[in-house]
């Protein structure tokens, strides 16, 4: 059996009937988890033991776990700083900051695979322009290149105990002033300038990322529409220049960045045939979501399925090293 195309949600902390018959739908592919989700640690291992058994197909179980002000879950977990601190540490220390980035990579991943879910969707890659609210201290840095170093150590602590890294938001979101959960944002900047700051850690990094999560953000030097709905950016420019092999998963279908698109269905579908093995969509009706499900162009496929395969969690490595916590220095 193949993944599915589409991540979906779930309303609260136990699954519901309507649920229960979505996660059999063969077009979901995984769930996402949000603070609603959460309880407790037994709580969320109980509501993923659900998921997996009453699904019978494989999925793959995300959240948004980067630290600071993105943490879906609080109680029992280690609350990690935002990027940015790893970034302010590296001007006093560059040692002691690539150390704490990479332990903080290996407790998030850890305590995460030990719950039972594959990957956070981490880290942020974008650079710090100081134009972007809804970035701000998500980003490592104002310079790429210590943006490259200090994600770089993150993916390698997540990686050390069997967890994939997804860096966002591809091609950068740090230069826009406007947020795309409820703006339309575009960036003016050419290839050249993009590949000269914000691209650079995507290029850096490519081969150590097993998924890439593009932005719903418009570059019109580039391309008339958001990266994620745009052959251009994620055929053109991510598989064939930047020879990335691994996963492209979209932000969120509700976002209003998305909106350009047409209905969900609309954009889902662009999405899926702008290069992307699978789409999230959340934060929506049970009925608007089966609704999406039943007329999606799109079936599981072999190689969509061969690159999100690799975004599964080994857990009984998170297991075997859980005893081995590191801790940050100060």
């Amino acid at each position: 059996m193949h993944y599915g195309p589409m991540m979906i949600d779930l309303a609260g902390t136990a699954l519901s009937a309507v649920e229960r018959d979505l996660l059999q739908h063969p077009r979901v592919g995984g769930v996402i988890f949000f603070a609603r989700n959460y309880t407790d640690i037994p709580a969320l291992k109980k509501l993923i033991q659900d998921i997996r058994s009453i699904a019978t197909k494989p999925l793959l179980l995300a959240v948004d776990h980067e630290g600071g002000r993105v943490w879906r879950f609080k109680e029992g977990f280690t609350l990690l700083p935002a990027a940015k601190k790893y970034g302010i540490g590296y001007k006093q220390d560059p040692t002691i900051a690539l150390k704490n980035a990479h332990d903080a990579g290996w407790i998030m991943a850890t305590e995460l695979l030990d719950c039972g879910i594959d990957f956070s969707l981490a880290p942020v890659l974008d650079v710090d322009t100081g134009l972007s609210a809804v970035i701000g201290d998500r980003a490592f840095h104002s310079d790429p290149l210590v943006t490259t170093a200090l994600a770089k150590s993150f993916i390698l602590g997540m990686n050390t105990v069997g967890m994939q890294a997804t860096g966002k938001h591809f091609p950068g979101h740090g230069g826009c002033v406007l947020d795309s959960h409820i703006a339309k944002p575009i960036d003016e900047r050419t290839l050249e300038e993009l590949f000269a700051a914000d691209l650079m850690p995507f290029q850096n990094l490519y081969a150590q990322l097993g998924a890439i999560m593009p932005a719903l953000v418009t570059y019109p030097a580039i391309d008339s529409v958001p990266a994620c709905f745009s052959k251009r950016w994620l055929y053109d420019i991510l598989r064939v220049q930047l020879k990335f092999s691994g996963a492209i998963m979209s932000d969120c279908l509700s976002m209003k960045g998305a909106s350009v698109a047409g209905d969900f269905i609309q954009r889902a579908q662009m999405a899926l045939d702008a290069g992307c093995d699978m789409v999230i969509l959340c934060q929506q009706t049970r009925e608007q979501v089966a609704w999406v499900l039943d007329n999606l162009d799109r079936n599981a496929n072999i190689e969509s399925s061969e690159r999100l395969a690799l975004m599964a969690g080994k857990f009984q490595m998170a297991a075997n090293l859980k005893a081995k916590k590191p801790t940050l220095m100060a």
